[in-house]
């Protein structure tokens, strides 16, 4: 039986806790008395059986919904898309969730005659997938028989010819999604919830939207007034979705939704990584020497092949749901699913709140964790990972591990390298950079070109990173970035320490001395469950 989560109060005895460091990892030591440290609860079990699991839910769907096969006619235009490279993170081993549920949705659609199907991957705004990611998202059959014959692609928000206009909400949100998905009889959507801000009317609301569409969600209003996006009920970008979800419902586009959850099991039980999995005060001997040597050796590496190092690990993860049908039914248990292996509950807010933020985040895979996306998956991500009121007080400080070097992927962030060296440059101000600059981003043609023929994320997607983080920017009375390279954390607006008592002692200037402490102990991913 796998353990819960739970809060641990730092004492004299605790050992040095571990903080990720983007390519790198450091022991920290916490103040006894006033630390305590958020811990993830152990991986739930897998499904022993994935593939039947995934014919059973398929038919016996959720909600207002036939099984699929009932669905499913000879001469009927089908559509199957599904969830990007940006989740899960890290990828997962092969065979991939999707691969599994698109395998059976398509032996399905063969037997029943269907003969007309596209498979689209979803990116919204991201960068293109290349043929390997692809492999490894759907499988090499499912590749080799789909994509020569210009069957399996990515979505193209930026192509006119492949976008339909459905119709706008009652506040003024206009709808426009991918054109073949939008005409086709039946779209099924493969969706993979790794938090529970994924899935539902968001999968394809905004997997498969414009820009004329996500700007209605994507902005500094919405971005402000989602508290949290872990929780859909107190997200104002859940909300827009919702809205625009039962437009494209009745502008008759057919939704059959399969979503799956996955369990924890990011580092595994064996090899040198697996001791990233484990509570430090249970390492063992062994444990102790394999953490020693790793962060020797990684420490030893230039940055480019510790990144590679990092970059090619996939994770155990076991599959612990599947459930298809109707959206909002199928989403409900969907999320119930994930709570379970990451809710914990936690008394009361901090005043300081820890975090080691890692490697990757959605929007770095095989790539390059630049200092946007390093304020995006510390403000954006991990300080959203909470139910109720954020685990730091309004006014309190945030601490961020990470080195935060001044470096940019050339192919995949090229709007990226222009908005931190331009548009920072002269504001930090999520208001004023919406208003002043968006616009010249998301309409510049080379940006468009290289978003619709490179693998570069749109103009301006770097925009809504930033927008990502504006809740925990106004919310923290200081954000400190421990161990940064100095120039590159300025530029964000953030204070940088070389140490994490040097960070301490800063943070005393906000909110005072023996100011309370909470670690965040991710990853493995952890979400809090606070009552104020």
């Amino acid at each position: 039986m796998p353990r819960p989560g739970f809060v641990l109060d730092v004492d004299r005895s605790t050992p040095p806790v571990l903080f990720h460091h983007g390519e790198s990892l450091r022991l920290e030591k916490l103040p006894a008395g006033r630390s305590r440290v958020l811990y993830p609860g152990e991986p739930l079990e897998a499904l022993d059986d994935p593939e039947g699991a995934i014919r059973h839910a398929l038919d016996n769907p959720l909600g207002d919904s036939v099984p699929l096969r009932s669905l499913l006619r000879p001469g009927m235009k089908l559509t199957i898309a599904f969830d990007d490279i940006s989740l899960p993170l890290p990828p997962m081993r092969r065979p991939d969730v999707r691969q599994r549920v698109i395998e059976a949705v398509l032996d399905l659609a063969a037997e029943a005659g269907v003969d007309d199907v596209h498979l689209i991957a979803a990116l919204a705004l991201h960068r293109r997938m290349t043929e390997a990611e692809l492999r490894h998202a759907v499988g090499d059959r499912v590749y080799d028989a789909f994509a020569p014959h210009g069957l399996l692609y990515n979505h193209d928000a930026e192509d006119p010819d492949n976008l339909a206009f459905l119709g706008t909400t009652p506040q003024g949100e206009e709808v426009e999604i991918n054109k073949r998905a939008a005409e086709s009889d039946l779209l099924v959507y493969v969706n993979i919830n790794i938090v529970s801000m994924d899935g539902g009317h968001k999968s394809t609301a905004t997997g498969l939207a414009s820009y004329r569409s996500l700007r209605h969600h994507h902005n500094v209003q919405t971005m402000r007034h989602s508290r949290s996006f872990m929780d859909r009920h107190s997200s104002e970008l859940h909300s827009s979705n919702w809205r625009m979800g039962k437009v494209l419902r009745d502008a008759g586009v057919k939704v059959f939704q399969i979503e799956t959850t996955i369990n924890n099991d990011t580092f595994g039980t064996s090899g040198p990584m697996s001791v990233l999995q484990k509570r430090e005060w249970e390492w063992t001997a062994r444990d102790r020497a394999t953490f020693v040597g790793m962060k020797a050796g990684l420490d030893r590496l230039p940055l480019k092949a510790r990144r590679k190092i990092f970059h090619s690990w996939q994770a155990p993860y076991g599959l612990t749901s599947v459930q298809a049908g109707e959206i909002e039914a199928v989403h409900e248990v969907t999320t119930e699913n994930v709570f379970r292996q990451q809710l914990v509950p936690v008394e009361g807010q901090t005043d300081i709140l820890t975090m080691g933020l890692p490697y990757i985040c959605p929007y770095n895979v095989n790539s390059v964790m630049n200092p946007i996306l390093v304020m995006c998956l510390g403000l954006g991500y991990f300080f959203n990972m909470y139910r109720g009121v954020p685990p730091v007080r309004e006014g309190g400080v945030v601490i961020m591990s990470h080195p935060t070097p001044w470096e940019f992927h050339p192919v995949h962030h090229p709007s990226y390298i222009d908005f931190f060296e331009q548009v920072l440059a002269d504001t930090t101000d999520p208001v004023e950079i919406e208003a002043r600059y968006e616009k010249q981003f998301a309409e510049d043609e080379w940006y468009r070109h290289l978003y619709r023929t490179s693998y570069a994320y749109h103009g301006v997607h770097p925009f809504y990173m930033w927008y990502w983080g504006c809740h925990g920017m106004a919310h923290a009375g200081k954000v400190i970035v421990v161990g940064g390279e100095p120039r590159s954390v300025r530029r964000l607006g953030f204070s940088v320490a070389s140490t994490l008592q040097d960070a301490l002692e800063m943070a005393e200037d906000v909110v005072g001395r023996n100011a309370s402490i909470t670690h965040l102990h991710n990853p493995p991913l952890v979400m809090a469950d606070v009552t104020a």
